[in-house]
């Protein structure tokens, strides 16, 4: 009689066991499909630090780097031009191709969030068609964009920047060579330039150039063109941000 109470008890307790099992197998299922299905995912939240998760989508880049991308406008002796540029520095800091500002009587930048700022020429190196600019004004919230990182020929790459005056535009491509050497108009021969194929146009000149992993690797600097129109035909050049990054540390700064 004590056996068989014992293996009644014995046998309500396993049951109790099994019940409780699938109870919790039946919970983390529906938690799971409640996760997965009925709430709407976050938004990728616009950052200057690349996913630590691996590489990112063209969309994704675009969401990191749109916070650091500035407009340039200058005013010049004979009319107007205008560029793009990057934030470099928690302290506002920008770079941007030199002949963006180039004997500029004004310059005025235009942040992400819509700031307006003029700024001043703090260094350059016209050797490399790099400036570096320092704002008066900076916004609530000066976002600077991870500067670094390796490209190899055949590395996807972002093109962010105004072509045309398009702002916010974005392009993708290819590297398609390493240090390359491009003459410019100014007589200068531009040494150690990365070549893509990423659409750029006037007003892309002085934005980032953007490996897969939302690190900024060249500013863009120039483009190929046989012809006098000056338009994209899939040659575009950036100088290595290693090189963008040192510009004018040598030099006194330019007032």
């Amino acid at each position: 009689m004590g056996s068989l109470l014992a293996r009644y008890r014995g046998g309500i307790v396993a049951l109790c066991v099994l019940l409780a099992l699938a109870v919790t197998a039946l919970v983390a299922f529906r938690w799971g499909a409640s996760s997965d299905d009925d709430q709407p995912r976050a938004a990728t939240r616009p950052s200057p630090s690349p996913s630590a998760s691996g590489p990112l989508t063209v969309a994704q880049v675009h969401e990191v780097l749109l916070p650091s991308v500035v407009a340039i406008r200058t005013t010049l002796a004979g009319g107007a031009s205008s560029g793009t540029g990057v934030v470099a520095n928690i302290d506002g800091t920008i770079l941007t191709a030199n002949h963006v500002v180039d004997g500029a009587v004004s310059i005025e930048v235009t942040f992400a969030d819509g700031t307006k700022s003029a700024a001043t020429v703090a260094a350059a190196d016209p050797s490399i068609d790099i400036a570096v600019l320092a704002p008066e004004t900076l916004p609530a919230v000066v976002v600077p964009a991870t500067l670094g990182g390796a490209v190899a020929v055949g590395d996807d790459v972002v093109a962010i920047g105004h072509p045309l005056g398009l702002v916010d535009s974005t392009t993708t491509g290819v590297v398609s060579a390493l240090d390359r050497s491009v003459p410019v108009p100014t007589g200068h021969v531009l040494p150690g330039l990365i070549q893509f194929d990423a659409a750029v146009n006037p007003g892309s000149s002085g934005g980032p150039l953007v490996n897969m992993r939302g690190q900024t690797v060249g500013i863009v600097v120039a483009l190929a063109n046989p012809t006098d129109a000056g338009t994209f035909i899939g040659i575009g050049f950036a100088v290595p941000i290693g090189a963008a990054a040192g510009a004018g540390e040598e030099q006194p700064p330019q007032r």
